[in-house]
């Protein structure tokens, strides 16, 4: 449930970070906010850091965990899970890099790169929650 939390909250904050620069949603009538942007992007970066030590951690002494469905429920379970893992790998990166660009100043190349980085890290951080949800409380009774 830790993992679920953890992505739920990463892509909450990306999306306020995203209304914050954009001027949007409950920032709307102050207009792009750089330092509410900044904060909540940072937010964003240290649960994601959270979520992926104690992911590590949990998967190095538990091990991988064996998807209880089959036919069309486990067709589905693997075709949110295969992208969001290897989003996931290519994340780290991406997000790397944009906080480089982002305080060397170069803004431009942040807001190029941001344009790539943001869905894949919503589309990780929602999935993420699917892919728990698939495996634990929707699990049927007795499987």
């Amino acid at each position: 449930m830790l993992h679920a939390l953890l992505n739920g909250t990463a892509g909450t904050l990306l999306l306020l970070g995203w209304l914050a620069i954009k001027g949007r949603g409950p920032f709307a009538a102050r207009g792009p906010d750089k330092s509410r942007h900044i904060k909540l992007m940072l937010a964003a970066v240290g649960v994601s850091a959270v979520f992926l030590v104690s992911y590590l951690d949990y998967h190095y002494a538990v091990g991988h965990t064996v998807f209880w469905g089959s036919g069309w429920v486990a067709a589905l379970y693997f075709t949110i899970l295969i992208p969001h893992v290897l989003l996931a790998i290519v994340l780290v990166p991406l997000v790397v890099r944009l906080l480089w660009h982002a305080r060397a100043g170069r803004f431009e190349a942040h807001k190029r790169l941001a344009r790539i980085t943001w869905p894949i890290w919503m589309f990780v951080s929602v999935s993420g929650v699917a892919v728990y949800l698939m495996l634990y409380p929707l699990r049927p009774a007795g499987s």
